[in-house]
């Protein structure tokens, strides 16, 4: 970014404050201000809120990844499922129907848009658990802390940075916890590189790489899978609108929000190759997808690029139309060691060549996080993501159940989701750079990195299999 538009920005608070992307005529992302708290009024990080001993929960969307978590939930013990939303009938029979053998009698909710809302205000909820589209997480997590719940969330929590803001604001004056569903920080290869690295194997972190490189081409075009194609109306933003995934393992090993912080970013993406000739091909045969034709899309690959406080250096990709293998990429480099996985399987190197498969479970009995020792096996069996997903569920559980800081706060929530719209305005603006907010208002600076030794909790129970 120039000098003259960094100072513009600067000046009028644009930069690092807030932004607020809605379309114009021509078709850019808008900049406009959003409210940015003077100084924080509490510190989320490391909070330790009230137990609570049965966790009394509250689902609000079970789709596909709702009706996942239903399934998982059932397992563990001190919980109880008091009320379930969903605006579609069809979706409510079947969460009936996976809770129908279990001692959970849910009060259901549906039929109507803001059902939710009265799922949200009842008295014996403690925890309210989104799986709803992207552009319904801000505003029902917002409603949900001002009832007093605390939220956990699907990603992104939003997708602007004056909703990561209210998330932030919020979160600090209701002192109620405000998590994202970022599973794959409980994956077990990302859990180990984290031990690894507060165990300073890599020696000084020096760049770390994230992806989420999925082939979703035909789920977004859909309509069996996908509420009103939701996926499809949100790619019409050109940005990496689900950075989440690759980012916060990375952040964490970077300990992002907790000794360091995001500087800034630049992102640029190519043309869209794919979605918008599907859209024309399907709009000739169905006239729901007409809809869409003459909207651009964003583009198959984009790519980011973060340099933090400290000077680490951070890239993120994002692509869900072309027909490409998994990866999440998760890559940590540094002066001693580097580690990647995906789209091959884990490895390690300390030098030019990759350590043997022999050398390599030696540091996997190493250097094995005590949850994945306690609870990984058994989150193998429940299932979700190859159990990333039940240890995240597990781990969440006996946080509140305990008294113990989540692993991820609602900083982390807004830093993670934000690089969503900053991306859109940087390639917007033919990848110029833009800051990125402190949502932590400076306490990035004496924050605790996370702590995953499990020396406190670990209480709660998983119920036979």
């Amino acid at each position: 970014m120039n000098t003259k538009r960094r100072d513009f920005l600067k000046l009028t608070g644009l930069a690092g404050a807030g932004l607020s992307t809605t379309g114009l005529s021509n078709g850019l992302p808008a900049v406009t201000p959003a409210p940015r708290p003077p100084r924080q009024t509490f510190n989320m990080c490391g909070y330790s809120a009230p137990k609570i001993d049965t966790v009394r929960i509250g689902y609000i969307g079970v789709g596909n990844r709702g009706t996942g978590a239903l399934k998982r939930i059932v397992y563990l013990e001190n919980v109880a499922v008091q009320a379930i939303c969903d605006v579609r009938p069809e979706r409510i029979e079947e969460a009936k129907k996976v809770l129908e053998k279990t001692a959970h009698k849910p009060t259901y909710y549906s039929g109507k848009a803001d059902a939710w809302k009265a799922l949200c205000d009842r008295s014996d909820i403690d925890l309210i658990y989104i799986c709803t589209p992207w552009n319904l997480h801000a505003p029902m997590a917002l409603y949900a802390m001002e009832q007093g719940k605390h939220v956990a969330c699907e990603i992104p929590v939003a997708t602007t940075v004056e909703d990561c803001w209210k998330l932030v604001e919020t979160s600090e004056r209701t002192r109620r916890h405000c998590m994202m569903l970022e599973n794959c920080c409980y994956d077990f290869f990302e859990l180990m590189t984290l031990n690894m690295a507060r165990q300073g194997f890599f020696g000084e972190l020096i760049h770390a790489e994230g992806a989420y490189i999925h082939d979703i081409f035909e789920s977004l075009f859909d309509q069996s899978k996908r509420y009103e194609l939701w996926r499809l109306k949100e790619n019409q933003r050109n940005g990496n609108l689900y950075p989440t995934h690759g980012l916060g393992p990375i952040a964490q090993v970077l300990d992002i929000n907790r000794g360091d912080q995001m500087d800034y970013l630049v992102a640029t993406s190519s043309q869209d190759f794919m979605i918008g000739k599907k859209v024309d091909e399907l709009a000739a045969q169905n006239t729901y997808f007409k809809q869409f034709q003459g909207k651009s899309f964003r583009g198959n690959m984009n790519t980011t690029t973060i340099r933090t406080k400290k000077g680490r250096t951070m890239m993120l990709q994002h692509d869900v139309s072309s027909p490409r293998p998994y990866s999440r990429i998760h890559l940590i480099s540094g002066t001693k060691a580097v580690a990647q996985k995906y789209p091959l399987p884990g490895r390690i190197a300390t030098g030019h060549e990759w350590l043997s498969e022999q050398d390599y479970q030696e540091l996997e009995k190493k250097y094995q996080p005590e949850i994945v020792k306690r609870v990984g096996e058994l989150a193998k069996q429940v299932g979700g993501h190859g159990g990333m997903d039940f240890l995240m569920d597990w781990r969440l559980i006996d946080c509140l159940r305990n008294g113990l800081p989540l692993d991820q706060d609602v900083y982390d929530a807004a830093l993670w989701s934000s690089v969503g719209p900053l991306s859109e305005w940087s390639v917007a603006h033919r990848s110029n750079s833009i800051d990125v907010p402190d949502f932590t208002n400076g306490s990035w600076k004496t924050n605790k990195p996370v702590d995953i030794s499990l020396a406190a909790g670990g209480t709660t129970r998983i119920k036979n299999l």
